[in-house]
């Protein structure tokens, strides 16, 4: 298996993050061999700029962290992070329309995730659709990732962490079988150590969100060097 670090998008998305700490959040992913850093949108420029001549993504949240932003602004949203220079996008879906009963609302969530993919995928950009696990049934979480697959995105994403939610295994699990071939789980969301993170890839993460990369990386090695 590849060195864990591969796998994560180092975060830090608090709203009173600073620009020190971004910069920081940078060094470290190039340190570390981070994936990508996941950050504000405001932010992406800053980002590009520390991170150039490195593999290291930059991936940008839309709609984060409620969902409930109109499509065509989260549309808007995008695209700007996109021409800023994001790799990858990551987007809340509209949580109220998904679990609203007696209103047949899917076709707007799909055409809400269908239009940031159009034009991400044009410029080569992943899109991950976060489904807040947390606030769902175990059959909205399989219909929300399902809807994501028909719009296209790349993959589906268990939390924002700002809604209570954690990842666990068994979301992860129910994720991967509901998406198939089709898509990949991101897991977020209250990954803070070495097992953790581990549990979450044998689950079936491919991507793993979280603002505690350096301490899991850290413990890896310890790990391997107690072997």
């Amino acid at each position: 298996m590849p060195s864990i670090a591969s796998y994560i998008d180092h975060t830090l998305l608090r709203p009173e993050a600073t620009i020190q700490e971004i910069i920081r959040l940078c060094q470290q992913a190039k340190e570390f061999g981070f994936y990508s850093v996941c950050v504000n949108p405001c932010y992406v420029t800053v980002c590009k700029r520390q991170l150039e001549g490195s593999s290291v993504k930059v991936c940008a949240v839309v709609g984060f962290p409620l969902g409930a932003n109109c499509p065509t602004l989260k549309a808007e949203e995008a695209k700007m992070a996109i021409e800023d220079g994001a790799d990858e996008i990551d987007m809340v879906i509209n949580i109220g329309y998904l679990v609203s009963e007696g209103y047949d609302l899917f076709d707007l969530i799909r055409q809400e995730i269908g239009r940031i993919v159009s034009y991400a995928h044009k410029h080569n950009v992943l899109v991950k659709v976060i489904i807040e696990t947390a606030l769902l049934t175990n059959e909205e979480k399989t219909t929300a990732c399902k809807l994501a697959v028909e719009a296209g995105a790349d993959f589906v994403k268990t939390c924002t962490g700002f809604n209570g939610g954690q990842a666990t295994v068994e979301d992860v699990k129910l994720m991967k079988a509901a998406v198939g071939a089709a898509a990949e789980v991101k897991a977020s969301g209250g990954i803070r150590d070495y097992a953790t993170a581990m549990a979450m890839i044998e689950a079936g993460a491919k991507r793993l969100g979280t603002s505690s990369g350096v301490k899991i990386v850290l413990e890896e090695t310890s790990a391997e060097g107690s072997c």
